[in-house]
């Protein structure tokens, strides 16, 4: 009785459970090695699937993208687009799947995550039975790729080919339009405490040099590697980029160092995280963002 918790606030809830979800799925990467390499087979190896489970908010995503969204019938925790997902039972999150549960949905294919599934998850799910598919979206060509293989196993092979086509056709677009721009250094900001950035093999840091940047920890071997201040202060970015989530004091903890160029040129730019925390044909949303703002910091930068 009279007890106070963060569930009580809905507004601090969401933000919370957006920025764990961001860090979540950035970051899993380099928490789980899943040694499932996720090699396409031939899409005529098995019948069409028609009752798949997705372990992985992202890979739930795909699968409606690819036109195969009539056949998805569980899904994991923080699995909330489009909105019919919302409706589909849960199986659990990325460390735990609820076998009775996932049982009862008597799916023919389950989608893992091969950034974020753990393997013995996997192994568990294929020794249980289950006929696992381990999906890699680490890179942009990876979501079209995965388009069109959620299109093979699912049967809706015309239309994945057609989204995974405009897709590649979109990001080319968007590159071939800052192709000629001034380069600009960038720091993209995961998290703040703890701090986490994106090595160079991440799509973030993809759609980064897309716009003309360059990620300014494109040196690290990592894909989303834990960094500190002093890291940062030495790369001296021109523009700092964060989630959404994070709110109005997402860039708060730098007001201490108005030496930093992103700070003397005022390059603190916030981004969609919904969009961009997924590697899905929704990227593209937050790709068109980072361009306008690194081409406003190039603007500023001149005067």
């Amino acid at each position: 009785m009279g007890r106070h918790h963060i569930g009580d606030d809905p507004v601090r809830l969401d933000r919370v459970r957006r920025a764990a979800l961001t860090l979540l799925i950035v970051t899993l990467p380099t928490l789980f090695a899943c040694d499932n390499s996720g090699t396409r087979q031939p899409a005529t190896d098995v019948a069409h699937a028609s009752r798949i489970v997705t372990l992985a908010p992202n890979l739930a995503e795909l699968v409606f993208a690819a036109g195969a969204g009539e056949t998805l019938v569980g899904v994991s925790a923080y699995s909330d687009f489009p909105p019919a997902v919302a409706a589909l039972p849960l199986v659990g999150d990325a460390f735990t799947i609820d076998q009775e549960r996932l049982a009862l949905l008597r799916p023919d294919l389950l989608l893992a995550w091969q950034s974020g599934t753990p393997a013995h998850v996997v192994d568990e799910l294929r020794q249980a039975g289950y006929r696992v598919e381990v999906i890699r979206t680490r890179s942009l060509d990876d979501i079209a790729t995965t388009l069109v293989r959620i299109g093979e196993l699912a049967g809706t092979q015309q239309e994945a080919r057609e989204v995974a086509a405009e897709f590649t056709t979109a990001l080319q677009d968007l590159g071939d339009r800052y192709r000629d721009t001034a380069p600009i250094r960038v720091f993209y900001q995961v998290s703040k405490r703890p701090l986490y950035t994106v090595g160079p093999d991440h799509y973030a840091s993809e759609l980064i040099a897309l716009c003309g940047g360059r990620n300014v920890f494109d040196d690290v071997g990592e894909l989303a590697p834990a960094i500190d201040v002093e890291a940062v202060i030495d790369r001296d970015p021109e523009v700092m980029l964060a989630g959404d989530d994070a709110g109005s004091d997402a860039f708060s903890e730098w007001d201490r160092w108005p030496s930093i160029a992103a700070n003397r040129y005022g390059n603190r730019f916030l981004l969609p995280v919904d969009e961009l925390s997924r590697p899905t044909p929704r990227v593209l949303t937050a790709g068109a963002v980072i361009c306008e703002s690194l081409q406003i910091a190039r603007e500023r930068r001149q005067e």
